[in-house]
């Protein structure tokens, strides 16, 4: 059993589905969820379908677990009503922590991941890069 630090570098998003109404363009943001943890990426004002973040977020890993997921849920800011969801894209980890685990480090360049909604139907497509780096203890 060990720990590590799973590092998300969050690139950017291509060709987002529009959640507005009205013809205003969207402000997205991704919410970032790895088990119980939770990170928010800034909100890109009116960048519309193609927002650029690049923007690296870390997060604690018990090698422990069985399964390593990433959740990253991209959301449209409203002022005014409730924030829209635009989609998801999951990743599965599992392998980069047991190679990482294995070497001490191990980088993924980023790679393009396609953005879904609940019924699977293609929304866009979102670019992550992904490391980790077992803990030395």
């Amino acid at each position: 059993m060990g720990k590590g630090t799973l590092e998300v570098l969050l690139v950017d998003a291509k060709g987002l589905a529009s959640t507005d109404f009205l013809a205003g363009k969207i402000d997205p943001y991704v919410l970032i969820q790895y088990r119980s943890q939770e990170r928010k990426s800034s909100i890109k004002r009116e960048a519309g379908k193609n927002p650029v973040w690049n923007e690296t977020f870390k997060f604690s890993v018990n090698t422990s677990d069985l399964q390593h997921k990433l959740v990253l849920k991209l959301m449209d800011h409203d002022t005014f009503s409730r924030d829209d969801y635009i989609g998801e894209a999951t990743i599965n980890m599992t392998d980069l922590v047991a190679i990482g685990m294995e070497k001490g480090y191990l980088e993924q360049h980023p790679a393009k991941y396609s953005v879904v909604l609940a019924d699977k139907s293609y929304c866009g497509e979102i670019r992550i890069g992904l490391s980790f780096r077992a803990s030395k203890d």
